[in-house]
């Protein structure tokens, strides 16, 4: 697959680099495992025992040695709002020309819901997209017509931008979040790609990941980061000027001296937010922009198939 989305980055189309990504993700699922379960997982369903055979895709069974049904429209169609942290730290790591092959966290966020899209728009299914910060920036109509894929493609496109300093965009999705759980009344799935970054309380943002489940919605938590260097804090042993790309804060200082204690702050963090989703029943996934999209299209399948 990789090959074959190398030779199309030169275009400017998110929107054809995505689709390549998802024929590449499908051809490799007939292969693995998981074939039968994943590819047709919008237009079928597990047969159940004493229900009519009249809807079996015995083509399918022969495929699979599993009984199937078809779905009808009806069963298939699935709401889904894409909700990306657009504040100014989601522009880590600062790279002169972000690209598909070397993105930083928001070209990695824009280029995931890119691929989701295409996933959405194979299946019916409808869907819209919010950008966040230290407000509502943006929410559109959750719709599935062609108009609106380009719609929603083209502000995509708008993400893939040097990053300003002078915007100083500063996280703060909490209640955000709580706004976004109350104005979307359907039932929906609602997806959230954010580095997490935010001088919030934890615990404000378990809250509101409470309220979307307790309106209804399944959410999946994509927690975007680039693990070697926010994570793992893997700097040379030499003095670094470390800026907040929020607040545009300075600090100097030798990583090597702070690095055990920095480790276990932000990982204790990402452990209190990762047991809250578990114990409510939120996906939380880790997403390291370095380790391409599978680790997106994955839990989104298997969220979509619970679901249904």
């Amino acid at each position: 697959m990789s090959d074959k989305i190398e030779s199309i980055i030169g275009y400017p189309s998110l929107e054809l680099v995505t689709n390549q990504v998802v024929e590449g993700f499908i051809t490799g699922l007939h292969k693995s495992p998981f074939h039968g379960f994943s590819v047709e997982f919008a237009e079928h369903r597990l047969y159940n025992s004493g229900e009519s055979t009249k809807n079996i895709d015995w083509k399918l069974y022969g495929r699979t040695d599993k009984l199937f049904v078809k779905k009808y429209e009806e069963e298939t169609n699935l709401r889904c709002l894409l909700v990306v942290d657009n504040s100014s730290s989601m522009f880590f790591p600062l790279n002169k020309e972000p690209s598909f092959s070397n993105p930083n966290k928001i070209t990695f966020a824009a280029y995931a819901c890119g691929v989701l899209i295409q996933m959405l728009s194979r299946q019916r299914d409808a869907y819209g997209l919010s950008l966040i910060s230290d407000k509502i920036d943006l929410i559109t109509e959750i719709k599935s017509n062609f108009g609106h894929k380009k719609h929603v493609f083209t502000l995509l496109e708008s993400l893939l931008k040097p990053y300003d300093k002078e915007a100083k965009l500063q996280t703060n999705i909490s209640p955000l979040l709580h706004q976004l759980a109350m104005q979307v009344h359907r039932r929906s799935l609602i997806i959230i790609f954010t580095d997490l970054l935010s001088e919030e309380n934890t615990e404000e943002l378990i809250s509101s990941l409470q309220h979307m489940k307790h309106s209804k919605h399944e959410v999946i938590l994509f927690h975007v980061s680039d693990k070697q260097k926010e994570i793992e804090f893997d700097y040379n042993s030499r003095p670094h000027r470390f800026v907040d790309m929020e607040t545009l804060e300075e600090i100097k200082l030798n990583p090597q001296e702070i690095k055990e204690a920095y480790q276990k702050a932000i990982k204790d963090k990402i452990q209190m937010v990762k047991t809250s989703c578990e114990n409510t029943r939120i996906d939380f996934v880790d997403a390291d922009i370095n380790k391409g999209f599978d680790q997106i299209l994955l839990p989104y399948i298997i969220k979509r198939t619970k679901m249904y």
